[in-house]
């Protein structure tokens, strides 16, 4: 790159953008994003190397995250920079100082609360952690985005669920989502919630797997139940949307999409969310959620 500074411009399928750089600018970097095609200008420079790219699976794995949804279809006149719908920080070092600010984040004793367990008279067999990515494991991350304390907020695309915390925090559980064709996403209310639910086939699902049709009145919650420990029930202008926060008999499907449009969680896990949200809380279920890194840029 010479002294001059480079202008231009790049487009890709991506929605997702991620830029690293080192050396010195004179003035700032600029990005700007469009649902489908980015610009970039830098003004002149001395030595910089600069490296950007757009990647349909999105950034690498990030502790910092934001709720600046990717939409489902393009918005041609919709431009932001980079850190609109995250934070309005005016600079890097300004969002380090708010970083810096926040409490430390919590870290937990996997071999603790993965441990089997007696719940209401059921036993819940240990979980081994250690079998699965632990991107799925439970973990406090930074959160910058909107959204009340209280909030749920799915990234279906990734397989993680987010409660919203205080302080500029949420917990991250990994998931299971619904298999390609039966997957959903939107807004619902937490209407209600229950241990160890009875689990009830719909219809629909009947006539897929007619072996079920034994469960036509009902499974009553135990060990076998596929709805596991607990389950929150998923409602939209007051009607049961039929979608369910559920725990399950197969914790190694997290990570996967498996489900028959529920999102699933492990057991220890979903008992942990249930005994933290309140009825009535908001749940954003949205593609994909964009994620920024804020360490090596």
């Amino acid at each position: 790159m010479t002294s001059g500074g480079i202008e231009g411009s790049m487009h890709t399928t991506g929605a997702t953008v991620c830029a690293a750089w080192s050396g010195k600018l004179r003035q700032p970097l600029v990005i700007k994003m469009r649902t489908h095609s980015f610009d970039l200008k830098v003004a002149p420079v001395g030595a910089v190397a600069l490296v950007a790219s757009a990647l349909v699976a999105g950034c690498s794995s990030t502790e910092t995250l934001s709720s600046a949804y990717l939409p489902t279809a393009p918005v041609g006149s919709s431009t932001a920079d980079v850190y609109r719908g995250t934070s309005d920080y005016a600079s890097y070092a300004a969002r380090d100082r708010a970083l810096a600010s926040r409490p430390q984040l919590h870290t937990y004793n996997y071999g603790a609360i993965y441990a089997g367990t007696v719940d209401e008279g059921v036993t819940i067999p240990a979980f081994d952690y250690t079998k699965i990515n632990s991107r799925y494991l439970r973990q406090q991350v930074n959160y910058f985005g909107p959204e009340a304390p209280g909030t749920i907020v799915v990234d279906a695309r990734r397989k993680l669920l987010y409660l919203v915390e205080p302080n500029g925090v949420a917990t991250r559980y990994g998931i299971a989502v619904g298999k390609e064709g039966y997957g959903w996403t939107g807004s619902a209310v937490l209407q209600w919630k229950q241990t160890w639910p009875t689990w009830t086939p719909p219809k629909e699902m009947i006539e897929r797997k007619p072996e079920l049709a034994k469960y036509a009145e009902g499974m009553q919650g135990d060990a076998d139940n596929p709805l596991g420990a607990r389950a929150m029930y998923l409602f939209k202008n007051g009607k049961d949307t039929l979608y369910r926060i559920h725990g399950t008999t197969k914790p190694f499907s997290i990570g996967k999409a498996a489900s028959s449009g529920c999102f699933r969680m492990i057991n220890q896990d979903v008992i942990d969310l249930y005994s933290r949200v309140n009825r009535k809380a908001s749940v954003q279920v949205r593609p994909q959620i964009s994620a920024e890194i804020t360490s090596g840029r």
